[in-house]
């Protein structure tokens, strides 16, 4: 109850002495200029002329849209809602770098902004608008799900420049005319905007595939409509919000498992902001590189890619940004280190374990969250003791000395923590197995011209394409010099020709292995509906029913140890694989296509065992015994077991 009571007073607080509607009773004036616009009138009647209707009953209804989705900047609102944003942020110090923000600080000053942000919680939308109030920025007008538009609190936050969308617009051309046009006005009158590029929140941690309905209406205002347009520009600029912890992260993941998502309403709200009670550790916010929106869709009409080509290109290029100003984490890289292990470690273990990886991320010049050692004992401890408090890690410390491992049914948290800094280490596990294969070249081969190194390229841009619904990568130009630049990490200047055995030795002496570590939950996860779908032959597929059949035998395969972790059991990364499917024409009935899902197997399971391979010289076994886990004995997690250790690579 306590809870409730902080919450209606800290709302109460924040709305105007008389309530009365949502809105004040006159419009923000970017509404009332709207309507008095000539070219929106006409736009409005040419709506009208379209869709054989009379033109007031559409200027009716474009009014109410305008009157739904408008809002304004109250002080008295802004004030209260910091304070509940705070309070509901109290799990958490903020950290902010400050030098990025300055430097945003003075563009403000002179353009709108378009701050994309990545989404990884509800509470972004607390944690953004707090930081750039704090430092004087001009008002941000944030968009946000209608789901979110709960009676009372709806109302404080519409006058604090929260804009509440609807989702599904596609059958509603004219709520779409009022949107596209409230932003053009908004962007003309100088205001910042933020919206998330994902649309949602992840439910894995790395970022998903962007959404382009927002900024395909930016690029149409800042494109303008005809040459005498006088055409506004803004200036994108990414955002990247991560955390040391999430309360939210466990709801997440049961859905991942199948779980119903839970509507939001005044219950769910109450339950929200009772977890956050806990502490949690840090929430890290950087800025991106920011870029003239204009100036980039000018750039791509000059190479011939305009329309939703373009729109889509400069998502990817926001989305690349994000991933870049996103800094690694200490809770990501303990999680990385036990998810790969999947058995208890000693600190000195873990320690051992990411030595190797905080030396690599050194080497590309990685943010790290905090400035944090990512080699001092100290920090690693701390990490350890953080996530053993909130359940995602057990700890036994009876014996000779305490171990970690990652908790009943937490594999799938590990992993969503783990996965926002899984886009550093994407591209050096993809050079690994370009040097597997290498490797495995016969004497006397047959080779492409460019000889064994055009080898090792072509097994990259395979897995690019097996795994470009999954991660974001750059065009094939600027993804070929990240592989090289991988290259020079492990081999050193000047490589010009590579060996089977050059390869072998240089993949064997490779600190750290990460194919294993990045890779194998994702491979895991299509094999499942890979072979789910071959058994289907050249019959028809119920999409759902081929998740649904995914889940159960993919919880199956775990009790065999057939795939490595639980965390390969998800609805996101089964719907992951099911996008490739289609994309390949795999989910469509006819003759032939039966072969073609055996040969996507197939596919599967080879890279599969090239995973294996590569956590074979990192050291990684597994044991093999009963088709079903062998009962937990008790408390002990026993880091050596008792049956002889075979390689991973014999089980698939």
């Amino acid at each position: 109850m306590a809870v409730v009571r902080r919450a209606r007073d800290l709302a109460r607080a924040a709305l105007p002495r008389s309530v009365g509607d949502r809105l004040p009773a006159a419009p923000p004036p970017e509404v009332t200029e709207l309507l008095h616009d000539k070219r929106f009138q006409r736009a409005v009647a040419a709506h009208a002329d379209e869709q054989g209707r009379p033109e007031e009953e559409v200027w009716q209804e474009v009014t109410g849209y305008l009157h739904e989705m408008c809002a304004a900047h109250d002080d008295r609102a802004s004030q209260g809602w910091a304070r509940m944003g705070e309070w509901f942020l109290r799990a958490y110090d903020v950290l902010v770098d400050e030098d990025q923000v300055q430097q945003l600080r003075k563009l403000d000053r002179t353009h709108s902004l378009a701050l994309a942000f990545s989404h990884r919680s509800y509470l972004d939308g607390m944690v953004i608008p707090n930081v750039l109030r704090a430092r004087r920025f001009s008002p941000t007008y944030t968009f946000g799900g209608a789901n979110l538009n709960l009676p009372v609190i709806g109302s404080v936050a519409s006058r604090t420049g929260l804009i509440f969308i609807r989702r599904a617009t596609q059958e509603i051309p004219v709520y779409r005319l009022a949107l596209r046009s409230y932003i053009r006005r908004l962007v003309a009158n100088k205001r910042n905007l933020a919206w998330s590029i994902e649309g949602g929140r992840t439910r894995t941690g790395k970022l998903r595939p962007p959404v382009h309905g927002i900024l395909k209406y930016l690029t149409d205002t800042v494109q303008g409509q005809d040459e005498h347009d006088d055409a506004p520009d803004v200036q994108v600029v990414p955002v990247s919000v991560v955390y040391d912890q999430l309360h939210e992260v466990s709801s997440m993941t049961e859905e991942a498992r199948g779980a119903s998502k839970t509507p939001e309403d005044w219950r769910w709200l109450v339950r929200f902001a009772r977890l956050q009670h806990k502490r949690l550790g840090r929430a890290y916010l950087t800025v991106g590189e920011p870029f003239s929106l204009g100036e980039r869709m000018a750039e791509l009409a000059a190479e011939g890619v305009t329309g939703h080509q373009a729109v889509e290109r400069v998502a990817l290029d926001i989305s690349h940004r994000l991933n870049r100003a996103t800094p690694v984490t200490t809770t990501a890289i303990v999680s990385l280190a036990l998810l790969g292990a999947d058995r208890a470690l000693t600190v000195d273990e873990v320690l051992e374990t990411v030595e190797p990886l905080a030396a690599y991320i050194d080497a590309r010049r990685w943010p790290v969250a905090g400035a944090a050692d990512l080699r001092d004992r100290a920090t690693i401890r701390r990490a350890l003791a953080d996530l053993t408090r909130s359940g995602v890690l057990t700890a036994y410390d009876q014996g000779t000395e305490p171990v970690w491992k990652i908790g009943d049914d937490q594999h799938l948290v590990a992993a969503f923590y783990r996965n926002t800094v899984i886009h550093v280490l994407v591209d050096r596990a993809i050079g690994e197995l370009s040097l597997l294969t290498v490797s495995e070249l016969e004497p006397g081969a047959e080779l492409p011209p460019g000889g064994e190194l055009q080898v090792g390229w072509e097994e990259a841009k395979r897995m690019r394409d097996l795994l470009k619904f999954e991660f974001f990568f750059p065009s094939r130009g600027r993804f070929e010099d990240e592989l090289r630049t991988e290259l020079r990490l492990l081999a050193g200047e000047g490589v010009t020709e590579m060996t089977p055995a050059r390869a072998r030795e240089l993949l064997v002496q490779a600190r750290p292995h990460l194919a294993h570590l990045v890779l194998r939950p994702f491979l895991d996860a299509y094999l499942v509906v890979a072979d789910r779908l071959a058994d289907h032959g050249d019959g028809p597929v119920d999409e759902d029913e081929l998740l649904a059949d995914s889940l159960a035998v993919g919880r199956q395969w775990a009790l065999q140890r057939r795939v490595a972790s639980q965390e390969s059991i998800s609805l996101e990364l089964f719907r992951s694989a099911l996008a490739l499917a289609r994309h390949r024409g795999l989910l469509a009935e006819g003759a032939g296509v039966g072969s073609a899902r055996e040969a996507f197997a197939a596919e599967l399971r080879d890279s599969v065992r090239r995973v294996n391979i590569v956590g074979e010289m990192a050291g990684d076994t597994v044991t093999v015994g009963h088709p079903e886990p062998t009962p937990d004995p008790g408390p002990d997690p026993d880091p050596a077991p008792q049956q002889q250790p075979v390689p991973r690579a014999e089980r698939v």
